[in-house]
């Protein structure tokens, strides 16, 4: 039998023996581990006097837009933003890491429950540390551009993080050159020329 404490209220979990199906068990030892993401415990079974192990993890769930709620998974960010990194050089272990990072950022929040908006933004950090390219193709899609004028405006901000870190600009992401202009002025055929 487990018991968590509430703020003000306890909640008894009983845990079946996986050997007799006694609907009780007792818990001999608890220990964290994936870095205190998950509890390990060790439960004996009064009835057949046999032991096995638990281990528990808090669920995430994302509610999507239509208000289904699902478990995170970490396959789905990994596809979707495999999509977005198609023909550039990001390999999987890449794509491992940004998801494991998406789902770190996610459960630091506290909250048990996350809306699939907040899954979108916390993808657009990392892979913009990944691979601007992919962030903009990414960007382009959750934010929903419409026109060129909002893929400049998200190219602004790249440049502008750049300048700001103090990291020089990569090929192509150099402002375009003023333009030219020629030395004696325009010339019109307008009236009195």
């Amino acid at each position: 039998m487990v018991s968590t404490a509430g703020a003000d209220r306890e909640e008894v979990i009983r845990v079946r023996c996986p050997f007799c199906h006694n609907a009780d068990s007792r818990v001999i030892d608890s220990r964290e581990a994936d870095e205190g993401a998950t509890t390990r415990r060790r439960r004996s079974c009064p009835q057949c006097g046999r032991r096995f192990t638990t281990v528990e993890e808090a669920v995430l769930a994302v509610v999507k837009r239509s208000g289904v709620s699902e478990p995170f998974n970490r396959a789905k960010v990994v596809a979707g933003v495999r999509r977005a990194c198609q023909g550039r050089p990001v390999d999987e272990d890449q794509l491992a890491l940004l998801a494991q990072q998406v789902e770190d950022t996610i459960r630091a929040s506290g909250a048990a429950e996350v809306p699939s908006h907040e899954v979108g933004l916390a993808i657009l950090g990392p892979l913009r540390e990944l691979d601007e390219v992919a962030y903009l193709r990414f960007a382009s899609v959750y934010r929903a551009f419409t026109s060129l004028e909002d893929f400049e405006k998200e190219i602004t901000e790249l440049r502008t993080r750049y300048v700001a870190a103090g990291t020089p600009l990569l090929p192509g992401m150099q402002p375009d050159p003023p333009a030219v202009r020629r030395r004696g002025g325009s010339r019109s055929a307008g009236p009195g020329t």
